[in-house]
Protein backbone atom coordinates (compact mmCIF):
# COMPACT_ATOMS: atom_id res chain seq x y z
CA UNK A 1 0.00 0.00 0.00
CA UNK A 2 1.35 3.85 -0.73
CA UNK A 3 2.18 5.71 2.09
CA UNK A 4 -0.12 8.58 3.08
CA UNK A 5 -0.31 11.38 5.81
CA UNK A 6 -1.88 10.73 8.86
CA UNK A 7 -4.24 13.77 10.37
CA UNK A 8 -3.28 15.51 13.81
CA UNK A 9 -5.80 13.58 16.02
CA UNK A 10 -3.77 10.40 15.00
CA UNK A 11 -0.27 11.57 16.10
CA UNK A 12 1.39 9.60 18.23
CA UNK A 13 -0.97 7.25 18.75
CA UNK A 14 0.35 4.20 16.79
CA UNK A 15 -2.69 4.28 14.39
CA UNK A 16 -3.27 3.29 10.33
CA UNK A 17 -5.87 4.50 8.86
CA UNK A 18 -6.78 2.17 5.67
CA UNK A 19 -9.89 2.12 3.44
CA UNK A 20 -13.21 -0.48 4.25
CA UNK A 21 -11.70 -2.38 0.76
CA UNK A 22 -8.23 -2.68 2.47
CA UNK A 23 -9.78 -3.59 5.89
CA UNK A 24 -12.11 -6.10 4.19
CA UNK A 25 -9.43 -7.90 2.27
CA UNK A 26 -6.67 -8.19 5.44
CA UNK A 27 -9.95 -9.57 7.46
CA UNK A 28 -9.16 -6.90 10.15
CA UNK A 29 -11.73 -4.86 12.25
CA UNK A 30 -11.07 -1.44 13.83
CA UNK A 31 -8.83 -2.00 17.09
CA UNK A 32 -7.19 -4.60 15.74
CA UNK A 33 -3.48 -4.52 15.24
CA UNK A 34 -1.02 -5.19 11.84
CA UNK A 35 1.93 -5.24 11.10
CA UNK A 36 3.42 -2.95 8.20
CA UNK A 37 6.70 -3.82 6.20
CA UNK A 38 8.61 -1.02 4.81
CA UNK A 39 12.53 -0.84 5.09
CA UNK A 40 12.10 -2.70 8.71
CA UNK A 41 9.24 -3.83 10.72
CA UNK A 42 6.83 -2.12 12.59
CA UNK A 43 2.83 -2.21 14.00
CA UNK A 44 -0.05 -0.01 13.93
CA UNK A 45 -3.88 -0.12 15.16
CA UNK A 46 -5.67 -0.33 12.35
CA UNK A 47 -8.22 2.28 11.84
CA UNK A 48 -10.73 3.21 9.15
CA UNK A 49 -10.82 6.13 6.99
CA UNK A 50 -13.10 9.13 6.90
CA UNK A 51 -15.57 8.65 4.09
CA UNK A 52 -14.62 11.88 2.81
CA UNK A 53 -11.17 11.18 2.56
CA UNK A 54 -9.00 11.69 -0.66
CA UNK A 55 -6.99 8.38 -1.23
CA UNK A 56 -8.65 5.86 0.02
CA UNK A 57 -6.00 2.94 -1.03
CA UNK A 58 -3.66 4.43 1.17
CA UNK A 59 -2.33 3.53 4.38
CA UNK A 60 -2.51 7.00 6.56
CA UNK A 61 0.41 6.63 9.18
CA UNK A 62 2.14 9.70 11.36
CA UNK A 63 5.66 10.74 10.86
CA UNK A 64 6.83 8.53 14.14
CA UNK A 65 5.52 5.58 12.37
CA UNK A 66 7.23 6.15 8.69
CA UNK A 67 10.38 6.88 11.22
CA UNK A 68 10.01 3.37 12.41
CA UNK A 69 9.44 1.86 9.17
CA UNK A 70 12.45 3.71 7.57
CA UNK A 71 9.82 5.13 4.59
CA UNK A 72 8.75 8.58 3.52
CA UNK A 73 5.01 9.90 1.91
CA UNK A 74 4.23 7.94 -1.60
CA UNK A 75 6.42 4.77 -0.30
CA UNK A 76 5.19 1.50 -1.10
CA UNK A 77 4.70 -0.63 2.09
CA UNK A 78 3.41 -4.17 3.13
CA UNK A 79 0.62 -4.27 5.07
CA UNK A 80 -0.82 -7.29 7.10
CA UNK A 81 -3.20 -8.92 10.17
CA UNK A 82 -0.91 -9.80 12.72
CA UNK A 83 -1.87 -11.37 16.35
CA UNK A 84 0.40 -9.25 19.05
CA UNK A 85 0.62 -11.26 22.32
CA UNK A 86 0.78 -10.09 25.89
CA UNK A 87 4.75 -8.63 26.33
CA UNK A 88 6.17 -10.57 29.29
CA UNK A 89 9.35 -7.96 29.72
CA UNK A 90 9.85 -4.52 27.97
CA UNK A 91 12.78 -2.34 28.17
CA UNK A 92 12.84 0.99 26.83
CA UNK A 93 15.90 3.72 26.33
CA UNK A 94 14.73 7.55 26.66
CA UNK A 95 15.68 9.15 23.50
CA UNK A 96 16.63 12.72 24.18
CA UNK A 97 16.06 13.17 27.62
CA UNK A 98 17.88 11.46 30.85
CA UNK A 99 15.23 10.62 33.25
CA UNK A 100 15.47 9.94 37.03
CA UNK A 101 13.81 6.74 36.69
CA UNK A 102 11.69 5.16 40.36
CA UNK A 103 8.72 2.73 40.87
CA UNK A 104 6.34 5.67 40.57
CA UNK A 105 7.92 7.18 36.93
CA UNK A 106 7.65 3.53 35.54
CA UNK A 107 3.87 2.73 36.92
CA UNK A 108 3.16 5.70 34.84
CA UNK A 109 5.10 5.48 31.67
CA UNK A 110 3.24 1.65 31.57
CA UNK A 111 -0.18 2.94 32.73
CA UNK A 112 0.08 5.26 29.55
CA UNK A 113 1.56 2.61 27.10
CA UNK A 114 -1.05 -0.24 28.07
CA UNK A 115 -2.74 -1.78 25.14
CA UNK A 116 -0.46 -0.16 22.53
CA UNK A 117 1.38 -2.40 20.02
CA UNK A 118 5.30 -1.94 20.02
CA UNK A 119 8.26 -3.26 18.34
CA UNK A 120 11.55 -4.38 19.63
CA UNK A 121 13.19 -0.95 17.58
CA UNK A 122 10.52 1.14 17.50
CA UNK A 123 10.29 4.67 18.95
CA UNK A 124 7.18 5.70 20.47
CA UNK A 125 6.17 9.07 22.60
CA UNK A 126 4.71 9.32 26.36
CA UNK A 127 3.22 12.82 27.42
CA UNK A 128 4.82 13.84 30.75
CA UNK A 129 3.86 17.16 32.26
CA UNK A 130 2.18 18.02 29.03
CA UNK A 131 5.78 17.32 27.61
CA UNK A 132 6.19 14.46 25.20
CA UNK A 133 9.44 12.33 26.07
CA UNK A 134 10.88 10.28 23.56
CA UNK A 135 11.41 6.27 24.07
CA UNK A 136 13.06 3.49 22.06
CA UNK A 137 12.36 -0.10 22.59
CA UNK A 138 15.50 -1.54 23.39
CA UNK A 139 14.20 -5.08 24.39
CA UNK A 140 11.12 -6.87 24.25
CA UNK A 141 10.24 -10.51 25.26
CA UNK A 142 8.98 -12.14 23.09
CA UNK A 143 11.19 -10.92 19.95
CA UNK A 144 7.82 -10.29 18.40
CA UNK A 145 5.10 -7.68 17.89
CA UNK A 146 3.63 -7.27 21.68
CA UNK A 147 1.38 -5.36 23.77
CA UNK A 148 2.15 -3.91 26.92
CA UNK A 149 -0.99 -5.06 29.63
CA UNK A 150 -0.78 -5.11 33.14
CA UNK A 151 1.20 -7.80 33.80
CA UNK A 152 4.49 -6.75 31.81
CA UNK A 153 7.44 -6.47 33.71
CA UNK A 154 8.44 -2.77 32.13
CA UNK A 155 11.80 -1.35 32.83
CA UNK A 156 13.38 2.10 31.69
CA UNK A 157 16.93 2.75 31.66
CA UNK A 158 18.75 6.04 32.64
CA UNK A 159 20.85 6.47 29.74
CA UNK A 160 20.13 7.85 26.73
CA UNK A 161 20.88 6.16 23.19
CA UNK A 162 24.03 7.33 21.74
CA UNK A 163 22.68 7.70 18.04
CA UNK A 164 19.54 9.64 19.06
CA UNK A 165 18.52 11.74 15.54
CA UNK A 166 15.86 14.48 15.74
CA UNK A 167 13.38 14.10 12.95
CA UNK A 168 11.14 16.57 12.29
CA UNK A 169 7.95 15.47 10.76
CA UNK A 170 5.01 17.03 8.21
CA UNK A 171 2.21 16.73 11.58
CA UNK A 172 4.46 19.10 13.25
CA UNK A 173 4.42 22.03 10.52
CA UNK A 174 1.14 23.97 11.15
CA UNK A 175 -0.78 26.04 8.94
CA UNK A 176 1.40 25.60 5.78
CA UNK A 177 -0.38 23.47 3.68
CA UNK A 178 0.44 25.19 0.21
CA UNK A 179 4.04 25.91 0.95
CA UNK A 180 4.71 22.02 1.71
CA UNK A 181 3.12 21.04 -1.31
CA UNK A 182 5.13 23.43 -3.37
CA UNK A 183 8.12 21.89 -1.69
CA UNK A 184 7.66 18.66 -1.73
CA UNK A 185 7.28 18.90 -5.97
CA UNK A 186 10.23 21.09 -5.87
CA UNK A 187 12.71 18.92 -3.55
CA UNK A 188 11.14 15.38 -3.40
CA UNK A 189 10.55 14.54 -6.99
CA UNK A 190 14.60 15.78 -7.72
CA UNK A 191 16.20 13.84 -4.68
CA UNK A 192 13.80 10.34 -4.80
CA UNK A 193 13.35 10.16 -8.81
CA UNK A 194 16.07 11.80 -10.64
CA UNK A 195 15.80 9.54 -13.67
CA UNK A 196 13.01 11.41 -14.29
CA UNK A 197 14.76 14.75 -15.20
CA UNK A 198 17.34 12.64 -17.08
CA UNK A 199 14.53 11.48 -19.22
CA UNK A 200 13.27 14.16 -19.88
CA UNK A 201 16.28 16.31 -20.92
CA UNK A 202 16.18 18.90 -18.30
CA UNK A 203 18.02 19.76 -15.17
CA UNK A 204 15.80 19.81 -12.36
CA UNK A 205 15.06 22.75 -9.55
CA UNK A 206 18.93 22.94 -7.86
CA UNK A 207 17.73 25.31 -4.93
CA UNK A 208 15.09 27.26 -3.46
CA UNK A 209 14.97 30.53 -1.34
CA UNK A 210 12.35 30.34 1.71
CA UNK A 211 11.59 33.96 3.10
CA UNK A 212 9.26 35.68 5.27
CA UNK A 213 8.54 37.51 9.40
CA UNK A 214 10.92 35.30 12.11
CA UNK A 215 8.76 32.94 13.64
CA UNK A 216 6.76 31.85 10.63
CA UNK A 217 8.00 28.28 9.79
CA UNK A 218 11.11 28.44 7.52
CA UNK A 219 13.33 26.29 8.96
CA UNK A 220 11.42 23.76 10.44
CA UNK A 221 9.47 23.84 7.29
CA UNK A 222 13.02 22.59 5.53
CA UNK A 223 13.72 20.08 8.58
CA UNK A 224 10.54 18.36 7.93
CA UNK A 225 11.02 18.21 4.06
CA UNK A 226 14.51 17.06 4.52
CA UNK A 227 13.42 14.34 7.13
CA UNK A 228 10.32 13.35 5.02
CA UNK A 229 11.73 12.53 1.74
CA UNK A 230 14.58 10.24 3.10
CA UNK A 231 17.58 12.78 2.69
CA UNK A 232 20.13 13.65 4.90
CA UNK A 233 20.30 17.60 6.32
CA UNK A 234 23.15 19.98 6.50
CA UNK A 235 21.85 22.33 8.53
CA UNK A 236 24.24 25.60 8.37
CA UNK A 237 23.59 28.76 10.07
CA UNK A 238 25.28 31.20 8.03
CA UNK A 239 26.94 33.63 11.21
CA UNK A 240 28.77 30.51 12.71
CA UNK A 241 30.97 29.71 9.83
CA UNK A 242 31.79 33.16 9.55
CA UNK A 243 35.71 33.46 10.73
CA UNK A 244 37.67 36.37 11.36
CA UNK A 245 41.00 34.92 9.74
CA UNK A 246 41.23 35.12 6.09
CA UNK A 247 40.06 32.02 3.88
CA UNK A 248 38.46 29.69 6.77
CA UNK A 249 34.94 31.07 5.58
CA UNK A 250 35.54 29.56 2.51
CA UNK A 251 37.05 26.62 3.51
CA UNK A 252 34.15 25.98 5.61
CA UNK A 253 31.95 26.01 2.36
CA UNK A 254 33.78 23.82 0.75
CA UNK A 255 34.16 21.59 3.24
CA UNK A 256 29.73 21.75 3.89
CA UNK A 257 29.27 20.77 0.33
CA UNK A 258 32.00 17.97 -0.31
CA UNK A 259 30.06 16.40 2.91
CA UNK A 260 27.08 16.89 1.06
CA UNK A 261 28.35 15.16 -1.94
CA UNK A 262 29.80 12.24 -0.33
CA UNK A 263 26.20 11.78 1.10
CA UNK A 264 23.68 12.49 -1.51
CA UNK A 265 20.87 12.70 -1.73
CA UNK A 266 21.59 15.33 0.79
CA UNK A 267 19.30 18.87 1.33
CA UNK A 268 21.75 21.66 2.44
CA UNK A 269 19.76 24.52 4.59
CA UNK A 270 21.59 27.58 4.97
CA UNK A 271 20.19 29.52 7.56
CA UNK A 272 20.18 33.48 7.81
CA UNK A 273 21.36 33.15 4.38
CA UNK A 274 21.71 37.11 4.08
CA UNK A 275 25.01 36.65 6.79
CA UNK A 276 26.59 34.71 3.50
CA UNK A 277 25.01 36.09 0.42
CA UNK A 278 25.02 40.07 0.78
CA UNK A 279 24.85 42.00 -2.05
CA UNK A 280 28.01 43.27 -3.89
CA UNK A 281 27.11 46.96 -3.09
CA UNK A 282 26.84 46.22 0.54
CA UNK A 283 29.53 47.40 3.17
CA UNK A 284 30.91 43.89 3.45
CA UNK A 285 33.84 44.75 0.70
CA UNK A 286 36.08 42.19 -0.43
CA UNK A 287 35.30 39.98 2.11
CA UNK A 288 31.70 39.65 1.60
CA UNK A 289 32.33 39.39 -1.98
CA UNK A 290 34.88 36.51 -2.09
CA UNK A 291 32.44 34.58 0.21
CA UNK A 292 29.72 35.01 -1.92
CA UNK A 293 32.31 34.07 -4.91
CA UNK A 294 32.70 30.43 -3.33
CA UNK A 295 29.39 30.31 -2.57
CA UNK A 296 28.69 30.56 -6.32
CA UNK A 297 31.08 28.18 -7.67
CA UNK A 298 30.29 25.27 -5.03
CA UNK A 299 26.77 25.84 -6.04
CA UNK A 300 27.46 26.09 -10.10
CA UNK A 301 29.81 22.67 -9.15
CA UNK A 302 27.20 20.68 -7.44
CA UNK A 303 28.45 17.37 -8.83
CA UNK A 304 25.11 15.93 -8.61
CA UNK A 305 21.26 16.70 -9.13
CA UNK A 306 20.42 14.84 -5.46
CA UNK A 307 22.23 17.91 -4.15
CA UNK A 308 18.86 20.38 -3.18
CA UNK A 309 20.00 24.04 -1.46
CA UNK A 310 17.38 25.58 0.83
CA UNK A 311 17.87 28.94 1.68
CA UNK A 312 16.63 30.80 4.51
CA UNK A 313 16.12 34.53 5.39
CA UNK A 314 14.24 37.45 7.30
CA UNK A 315 15.92 40.06 4.77
CA UNK A 316 15.85 38.73 1.26
CA UNK A 317 16.52 42.56 0.11
CA UNK A 318 19.71 41.94 1.15
CA UNK A 319 20.86 39.01 -0.63
CA UNK A 320 22.88 39.37 -3.87
CA UNK A 321 21.18 38.74 -7.33
CA UNK A 322 23.53 36.38 -8.38
CA UNK A 323 22.02 34.15 -5.92
CA UNK A 324 18.79 33.79 -7.43
CA UNK A 325 19.05 32.94 -10.90
CA UNK A 326 18.58 29.84 -12.81
CA UNK A 327 20.46 26.82 -11.64
CA UNK A 328 21.25 28.47 -8.17
CA UNK A 329 18.49 29.29 -6.24
CA UNK A 330 16.19 29.60 -8.85
CA UNK A 331 12.44 29.39 -6.94
CA UNK A 332 11.63 32.21 -4.42
CA UNK A 333 8.71 31.17 -1.72
CA UNK A 334 7.22 33.52 0.63
CA UNK A 335 6.39 31.98 4.32
CA UNK A 336 3.26 34.20 5.50
CA UNK A 337 2.15 34.77 8.37
CA UNK A 338 -0.30 32.24 9.97
CA UNK A 339 -4.03 33.09 9.34
CA UNK A 340 -7.31 32.10 11.54
CA UNK A 341 -7.08 28.54 10.27
CA UNK A 342 -3.38 28.07 10.04
CA UNK A 343 -3.64 30.04 13.79
CA UNK A 344 -5.71 27.02 15.04
CA UNK A 345 -3.85 24.14 13.70
CA UNK A 346 -0.62 25.28 15.10
CA UNK A 347 -2.46 25.56 18.23
CA UNK A 348 -4.15 22.27 18.20
CA UNK A 349 -0.35 20.88 17.53
CA UNK A 350 1.13 22.88 20.60
CA UNK A 351 -1.87 21.74 22.64
CA UNK A 352 -2.46 18.40 21.65
CA UNK A 353 -0.75 16.58 24.59
CA UNK A 354 -1.25 19.21 27.11
CA UNK A 355 -4.07 18.35 29.44
CA UNK A 356 -6.86 21.17 29.12
CA UNK A 357 -9.69 22.23 31.36
CA UNK A 358 -13.08 21.79 29.45
CA UNK A 359 -13.73 25.64 29.15
CA UNK A 360 -10.19 26.23 26.96
CA UNK A 361 -11.60 27.18 23.28
CA UNK A 362 -8.98 26.77 20.38
CA UNK A 363 -10.77 28.77 18.39
CA UNK A 364 -11.47 31.80 20.63
CA UNK A 365 -7.78 31.52 21.33
CA UNK A 366 -6.94 31.53 17.29
CA UNK A 367 -9.33 34.58 16.93
CA UNK A 368 -7.77 36.33 19.95
CA UNK A 369 -3.97 36.08 18.70
CA UNK A 370 -4.24 37.78 14.87
CA UNK A 371 -0.67 39.04 13.81
CA UNK A 372 0.50 35.92 16.20
CA UNK A 373 3.64 34.13 14.68
CA UNK A 374 3.96 30.16 15.19
CA UNK A 375 6.56 30.89 17.58
CA UNK A 376 4.49 33.31 19.06
CA UNK A 377 1.97 30.71 19.52
CA UNK A 378 4.43 28.38 21.30
CA UNK A 379 5.68 31.25 23.71
CA UNK A 380 1.95 31.54 24.83
CA UNK A 381 0.82 28.21 25.08
CA UNK A 382 4.22 27.75 27.65
CA UNK A 383 3.42 30.98 29.08
CA UNK A 384 -0.05 29.01 29.95
CA UNK A 385 2.05 26.43 31.48
CA UNK A 386 3.37 27.85 33.46
CA UNK A 387 0.29 29.68 34.86
CA UNK A 388 -1.05 26.66 35.77
CA UNK A 389 2.01 25.39 37.63
CA UNK A 390 2.34 28.55 39.75
CA UNK A 391 -1.57 27.81 40.18
CA UNK A 392 -0.76 24.17 41.49
CA UNK A 393 -3.03 23.13 38.90
CA UNK A 394 -2.60 20.27 36.40
CA UNK A 395 -4.44 21.13 34.12
CA UNK A 396 -4.06 23.93 31.56
CA UNK A 397 -7.94 26.72 32.22
CA UNK A 398 -8.61 29.29 30.03
CA UNK A 399 -8.01 31.53 32.34
CA UNK A 400 -4.48 30.60 31.91
CA UNK A 401 -4.34 31.26 28.34
CA UNK A 402 -5.96 34.75 29.07
CA UNK A 403 -3.12 35.38 31.40
CA UNK A 404 -0.80 34.62 28.91
CA UNK A 405 -2.00 36.62 26.20
CA UNK A 406 -1.85 39.92 28.64
CA UNK A 407 1.63 38.59 28.53
CA UNK A 408 2.93 37.72 25.36
CA UNK A 409 2.58 40.16 22.12
CA UNK A 410 2.07 39.29 18.58
CA UNK A 411 5.70 40.00 16.69
CA UNK A 412 4.15 40.72 13.35
CA UNK A 413 3.33 44.86 13.43
CA UNK A 414 1.95 47.11 10.32
CA UNK A 415 5.36 47.86 9.71
CA UNK A 416 6.47 44.50 9.07
CA UNK A 417 3.30 43.20 7.25
CA UNK A 418 3.63 46.68 5.16
CA UNK A 419 7.69 45.92 4.39
CA UNK A 420 6.58 42.60 3.66
CA UNK A 421 3.83 43.23 1.61
CA UNK A 422 5.94 45.82 -0.55
CA UNK A 423 8.02 42.75 -1.44
CA UNK A 424 5.59 40.04 -2.28
CA UNK A 425 3.90 42.25 -4.61
CA UNK A 426 6.82 42.98 -6.92
CA UNK A 427 8.73 39.10 -6.21
CA UNK A 428 10.27 37.23 -9.20
CA UNK A 429 12.63 35.32 -9.70
CA UNK A 430 14.81 38.56 -8.73
CA UNK A 431 14.06 40.19 -5.78
CA UNK A 432 14.11 44.02 -5.86
CA UNK A 433 15.93 45.67 -3.18
CA UNK A 434 14.15 48.06 -0.73
CA UNK A 435 15.57 51.50 0.15
CA UNK A 436 13.62 51.04 3.70
CA UNK A 437 16.00 50.60 6.51
CA UNK A 438 13.25 50.38 9.26
CA UNK A 439 12.91 47.17 9.23
CA UNK A 440 15.81 45.23 10.57
CA UNK A 441 13.39 41.70 11.92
Amino acid sequence: MCVGEAKQRDVGKKRARIGPEAMDFLHVAPGEIIQLKGKRLSCAIVWPIDEDEKNPDAVKIDGQTRKNLGVSMNDIIEVQKVDAKIAKSVVLMPVTDVVTVDKEFTDFVKNRLKGLPITEGDEISVMILGNSMEFRISKTSPKKIVRIDRSTNLKILSETVSDKKIRVTYEEVGGLITEIKSMREIVELPLKHPELFSRLGVEPHSGILLYGPPGCGKTILARALAAECGANMILVRGPEILSKWVGESEKAIREIFRKAKASAPCVIIFDELDSLAKSRSSEEGNRGETILSQMLTEMEDGGTSRIIIVGITNRPDLIDNSMLRTGRLDIVLFIQPPDEKSRLEIIKILTEKMPLVSDVDLDEIAVSTQNYTGADLASLCREAVVNAMQNNSKKISSNDFALALKKIKPSITKQIDQWYASIKDEVSNIIPKSKDETFYG
